[in-house]
C-alpha cells in the first residue's frame, strides 16, 4: 500500500551501502522540505512523546473516509525532519480511511530504520505515526 514516493525512498536505500550513507540521506530528505510557518508551530500541532520539537499539520481534501489525507511538519532536529519527510512519502495522498491500514513499522523496517534509530528516536517516530493515525481517524469519522 506504500505510495510511489515512499517506494522511491526504499529503492534509494537499497543502493546505499551502509547506515552512515542512509543516515545522511534521511537528513538530506529533511533539508529538502519546506519549513513549517511559525504560525503553525503551536501547541495544537506539537507532537508529544518526541525528544525533539515536532509539529504535524494535517491538510485534508474532502470529508469522511474517502478524504485525501496529507500533512506537513517540521522539527528542530535534522534527522527528525527527515523522518517527517519519509512519513509524508508513506502517507500523503492516501484516503483517510486507508491511513490506519498502513503498517508503518513494517514499512519503515524496509528502510532498516528499526535497527539504527536510538530508543528516543524510535519512540518519537511511533508518536508521530500515532498522531498521523489519530488525525486521519478523526477525518474518516467525520
Amino acid at each position: 500500500m506504500a505510495q510511489p514516493q515512499f517506494e522511491e525512498i526504499v529503492e534509494t536505500f537499497e543502493f546505499l551501502d551502509d547506515w552512515e550513507e542512509r543516515y545522511r540521506h534521511v537528513i538530506e530528505i529533511g533539508k529538502a522540505m519546506d519549513p513549517l510557518p511559525e504560525a503553525e508551530r503551536i501547541p495544537a500541532t506539537k507532537v508529544d512523546g518526541c525528544a525533539s520539537q515536532v509539529w504535524l499539520v494535517p491538510q485534508i481534501e474532502g470529508q469522511g473516509p474517502s478524504a485525501v489525507f496529507r500533512f506537513h511538519g517540521d522539527s528542530d532536529a535534522m534527522i527528525v525532519r527527515g523522518l517527517i519527510a519519509i512519513l509524508q512519502a508513506l502517507y500523503s495522498g492516501l484516503s483517510a480511511g486507508d491511513v490506519g491500514k498502513v503498517d508503518a513499522g513494517a514499512e519503515m523496517g524496509r528502510l532498516g530504520l528499526n535497527d539504527h534509530l536510538s530508543a528516543q528516536r524510535s519512540n518519537g517516530l511511533r508518536a508521530m505515526v500515532e498522531r498521523i493515525r489519530q488525525l486521519s481517524a478523526r477525518t474518516a469519522a467525520a
